[in-house]
C-alpha cells in the first residue's frame, strides 16, 4: 500500500525534478561506494602494517629503535664528512688519506667484534661498539685539525666492528628462515628512515650553526642509543637462549674453529665465494668514489649542502619504499634475481652519475642507487643467513667485512689520486663497470629459485666443523 502511494505522489512530481533527484540519488550512492572503497583500502593497508609487524619479535623492536637513533646521528654527519674535513685544511689527496687510514684500526678489530658477538652475545657486544661510537663523538666536537679529527674517526669507526657483524645475526636470529628476507627487507625499510631525516638535519645545521654544532646535536641522540643498547645487553643477560643466541666460549680454541668452517665456505667454490667476490668488487670499487660524492657535487657541479644532503635523502626514501618489494621478490623469486637485479640498476646509475650536470640529474642517481640497493641487500642477507649456520654467522659477517676492508683499505687514497691525475669524473666510473659486471656473472653463478635450498645446505659445514674443541 506503501508502495503505491509512492508511486502515485512520484507521479505527480514534474519530469525535470525528477531527473533532477535521480541524478543526486546517483551521487549519493556513488559517493557511498567511494567512501566504502577508501574505507576498504585503508584497511587493507592497516592489515598489511600488522603483519610486516607481526615479522618483529619485542626484542628485535626496541633492538631497531636504538638502530635508528644510532644511524639518524651518523647520518647526520657522514655524508657531510668530506666536507668537514676538508673545512679543517686537507687537501683532495689528504681526504682520502684520512678516510684509508681511519679504516685501519676497524679493520683489526672487525673479526674480533664478530668473534665477540658470537661469543657474549649479540647485544652485549652491540653495547661495548656503541661506547666507542659515543668517545668518537667528542673528538668530532672538539678537533682542532683534521689529525686530531682523524683520530676520534677512527675510534668512532670501531663501533661498527662490533655493531655491524650483531646487527645482521640479530634479524637473522629473530626471524624463520621461510620469511626472513622479507624480515630483513621491513627492518631495512624501518631503518630507511636515518637516511631520510638525518642528512637534511646535518645539512640544515652546518649551513646555519657550523659543523661543530652539528656533531654535538649528533652525539645526543647517539648517546640515547647507548643508553638504549646498554640496557638490552644487561637484560639480555637474564634471558633466554630461545630469546636470544646462546654464547659460545671465548676461547681461541673457540676462534680458529669458526674461522676454519668460514674459510671453508669462502673458498669450497659455490655460493659463498661468489657472494664473497662480488661484494668484494663492489666495495672497492664504491670506496674509490663514494667519500668524494659531496666534494664531487660541492666543487664541480656547485650544490649547496642542504642540496647535497637532499640528494642522499632521496637515495633511502626510494630505499624505505622499495625495501618490502625487493623482500617479496627474494622470497617469491629467489635471492639471484634480486641480486643481479639490483646490481644491473646501480650500474645505470653510475651512468646516469657520469652524465650528470644539475642537482635533478644527481636526485635521479640516488633514486636509482636507492632502487638497486633495495632489491639486492635483502636478497644477499637473506642467501648468506641461509648458507652459514647460526653459531658463526657473528664471525661470517665479521670475517667479510674485515678481508673486503683490507682489499679496499687503499681505495679512497686511490681515489684521490685518481680525480688529481685523471680528472674529477675519473673515480666514479669503476662503481659503474663493477655494478654492470657483477650482474652478468652472478646470473650465472648463483643458483635459481629452484635449486637455492639445495645449494645453500650443500655448503654448510658438518656439526664437527663448527663444534668447540
Amino acid at each position: 500500500m506503501h508502495d503505491g502511494l509512492l508511486c502515485l505522489l512520484w507521479d505527480t512530481v514534474p519530469d525535470g525534478a525528477q531527473r533532477v533527484a535521480q541524478g543526486l540519488a546517483r551521487t549519493v550512492a556513488r559517493r557511498g561506494a567511494g567512501t566504502v572503497v577508501h574505507t576498504d583500502r585503508k584497511r587493507a593497508v592497516m592489515e598489511k602494517l600488522r603483519g610486516a609487524m607481526n615479522l618483529f619479535t619485542p626484542a628485535l623492536l626496541l633492538f631497531m629503535a636504538g638502530m635508528i637513533l644510532a644511524n639518524i646521528a651518523g647520518d647526520m654527519s657522514w655524508s657531510l664528512m668530506p666536507l668537514y674535513v676538508q673545512s679543517l685544511g686537507a687537501d683532495l689527496k689528504q681526504i682520502g688519506l684520512f678516510f684509508t687510514v681511519s679504516s685501519i684500526a676497524p679493520l683489526v678489530l672487525q673479526l674480533l667484534g664478530g668473534f665477540v658477538s658470537d661469543s657474549i652475545g649479540r647485544l652485549r657486544a652491540v653495547a661495548i661498539g656503541s661506547i666507542a661510537g659515543s668517545i668518537g663523538y667528542l673528538f668530532y666536537v672538539a678537533a682542532p685539525s683534521w689529525s686530531w679529527l682523524l683520530v676520534g674517526h677512527a675510534i668512532s669507526r670501531l663501533a661498527g666492528c662490533f655493531v655491524a657483524p650483531s646487527y645482521q645475526a640479530f634479524i637473522a636470529e629473530q626471524s624463520a628462515e621461510e620469511t626472513r628476507a622479507r624480515v630483513f627487507a621491513v627492518s631495512e625499510s624501518a631503518f630507511s628512515v636515518v637516511g631520510i631525516v638525518g642528512p637534511p638535519i646535518g645539512g640544515f645545521l652546518s649551513q646555519r650553526y657550523g659543523f661543530r654544532w652539528m656533531f654535538a646535536a649528533a652525539g645526543v641522540l647517539y648517546l640515547a642509543a647507548t643508553a638504549i643498547r646498554i640496557g638490552m645487553g644487561l637484560r639480555a643477560r637474564s634471558q633466554s637462549s630461545s630469546t636470544y643466541h646462546e654464547p659460545q666460549k671465548m676461547t681461541l680454541a673457540a676462534l680458529k674453529s669458526n674461522m676454519s668452517a668460514m674459510v671453508g665456505l669462502v673458498l669450497a667454490g659455490g655460493v659463498m665465494t661468489w657472494l664473497f667476490l662480488s661484494d668484494g668488487v663492489n666495495d672497492i670499487a664504491f670506496s674509490v668514489a663514494n667519500h668524494f660524492d659531496p666534494i664531487y657535487q660541492s666543487n664541480v657541479i656547485g650544490m649547496s649542502n642542504i642540496q647535497i644532503t637532499w640528494v642522499i635523502s632521496a637515495f633511502f626514501v626510494v630505499r624505505m619504499i622499495a625495501l618490502p618489494f625487493g623482500g617479496v621478490l627474494a622470497d617469491k623469486a629467489g635471492e639471484r634475481a634480486g641480486i643481479c637485479l639490483g646490481h644491473l640498476l646501480c650500474g645505470v646509475g653510475g651512468a646516469v652519475f657520469l652524465m650528470g650536470t644539475a642537482y635533478p640529474h644527481f636526485v635521479a642517481v640516488s633514486a636509482l642507487y636507492g632502487l638497486g640497493v633495495s632489491l639486492l641487500s635483502p636478497a644477499y642477507n637473506s642467501l648468506v643467513s641461509k648458507v652459514v649456520p647460526m653459531s658463526i654467522r657473528g664471525t661470517a659477517f665479521g670475517l667479510v667485512s674485515t678481508t673486503l676492508g683490507v682489499a679496499s683499505l687503499p681505495a679512497p687514497y686511490i681515489g684521490g689520486l685518481m680525480w688529481a691525475k685523471l680528472g674529477p669524473k675519473a673515480p666514479f666510473v669503476l662503481p659503474l663497470f663493477a655494478s654492470l659486471g657483477m650482474a652478468v656473472v652472478l646470473w650465472f653463478k648463483l643458483p635459481g629459485k629452484a635449486d637455492a635450498k639445495g645449494s645453500a645446505s650443500s655448503m654448510r659445514p658438518s656439526p664437527s666443523h663448527t663444534s668447540e674443541s
